[in-house]
This record gives C-alpha cells, sequence and structure tokens, in this order.
C-alpha cells in the first residue's frame, strides 16, 4: 500500500514515516500544502495521512481541491489538541477521520487500516485466500498456520492482491503501489518479486493475465483421485 504523509514537523514526520514503512507502506513525505496538493493529485496513493495545519497552502485547502478534482483517496487528518473547529472544516473538506495531535502511533495504524478496509468494502481486519492469512495489525502472513517469511516488497506486493482479490491488475498499477516516489523502479523488478512471492505461498496463488497483469487465485485444488 502506498501512503502520503503531509506533515511539516520533521521530528514528527521522520517518526511517522519510518513505523509506517515498518507496518509495510510505501510512503512519500510532503512538508507543506503545495507539495502536498499536487502529490495527492498525481500520483496514485491509496491512503492520505493529512496535517490541516501545512505551511504555503493548509490542510483544509488542499483537501478541498482534491475532492474538487474527483481524488477520492481516504484521508486521515491531523489536529492540533484545541483545534475542534479545524476538524469540523476538515470533516466538511472531505476528510475521513480524525486524530488529534499529540496521538500514539499505534492508534494512527489502527485507523488506516480501519480506513483502508472500509474503501474497499470489507469488515474483517484479516484478509485470506484459503489457507493463507495476512493480517495487516501484525503485518504477518500465515499458510495452513505457519508463518512465511516475506521482505518489505513481497509482503506490500501481497497485501495489495489480497485487497483487489477477483481482480487483474496490471504491472504498471503494481508499480505505482508498491513502490515510493524514490525508488529505482526497474522494469524487471515485479516479476523477480512475484516469482520469489509463488516460490514461498504456491505458484497457483498468483495468476499471470497474459497481456493483462496479475490477479490472486485460490487454493491449489485436491489431487486428482
Amino acid at each position: 500500500m502506498r501512503l502520503l504523509l503531509a506533515e511539516d514537523d520533521p521530528d514528527l514526520a521522520r517518526s511517522l514515516k519510518l513505523a509506517l514503512a515498518e507496518a509495510g507502506y510505501a510512503v512519500d513525505l510532503a512538508s507543506d500544502g503545495g507539495e502536498a496538493g499536487f502529490l495527492g493529485e498525481t500520483e496514485p496513493y491509496d491512503i492520505v495521512v493529512l496535517d490541516l495545519g501545512l505551511p504555503v497552502v493548509d490542510g483544509v485547502s488542499v483537501l478541498r481541491r482534491w475532492r474538487s478534482a474527483g481524488v477520492s483517496t481516504p484521508v486521515l487528518i491531523l489536529t492540533a489538541r484545541d483545534g475542534w473547529a479545524e476538524k469540523v472544516a476538515g470533516f466538511d473538506a472531505g476528510g475521513d477521520d480524525y486524530l488529534t495531535k499529540p496521538f500514539n502511533t499505534a492508534e494512527l495504524l489502527a485507523r488506516l487500516r480501519a480506513l483502508l478496509r472500509r474503501a474497499a468494502g470489507r469488515a474483517t481486519a484479516s484478509l485470506s485466500s484459503g489457507d493463507l492469512v495476512l493480517d495487516p495489525g501484525a503485518a504477518s502472513v500465515t499458510l495452513a498456520g505457519e508463518p512465511v517469511r516475506l521482505t518489505s516488497l513481497e509482503y506490500r506486493l501481497l497485501h495489495y492482491l489480497m485487497m483487489h482479490a477477483g481482480r487483474v491488475i496490471s504491472r504498471t498499477e503494481l508499480t505505482e503501489h508498491l513502490y515510493d516516489q524514490d525508488f529505482d523502479r526497474d522494469s524487471n523488478t515485479m516479476e523477480v518479486i512475484i516469482a520469489r512471492l509463488r516460490r514461498k505461498i504456491g505458484a497457483d496463488r498468483i495468476l499471470t493475465q497474459r497481456g493483462l497483469g496479475y490477479r490472486l487465485g485460490g487454493p491449489p485444488g485436491p489431487e486428482p483421485a
């Protein structure tokens, strides 16, 4: 999952980016509203964390511009402790949830997971395909009850496929949602990650739709009698 973090406090931005990366997100950072507004309109994020007190352009104005432009990405807004009027303005501008500073990072991560579930029309916290289970809260994967050790990129790829199970996803879309803005997007990297992931979870789990992309498949069928 790819996330835009719009926060001008350098210390908070640094710690949040680290925590978000450890939770399995590819994170782009914007330190002012002008940069955030541009990135939100031009890059395909899965979710946004938006501080409303941004310099250059305030967060409420950024959010209004996104919604006016048809950007429907879920947005978690960050507000000051006494900023109740700011919260109201943020919701009216199109925000989906909020947190008041200072906040616990674990709560931020839980709210992001809830927003992603809601956006995908899912009610349960974990994602499953047969005996393959991904737990976003723990950033862990099990197969038949046994833990599967994945790299960060493998986990993000599987997470995205499971969030969009049943849909064919192009390599371009996967690339856009797996990597942050600064990552060197080599054209062969995706095939390498998918090949490694297939070795770990089973070749039949990720199906190639020739000329179209990839789709999460079901568990292998029973052996013929």
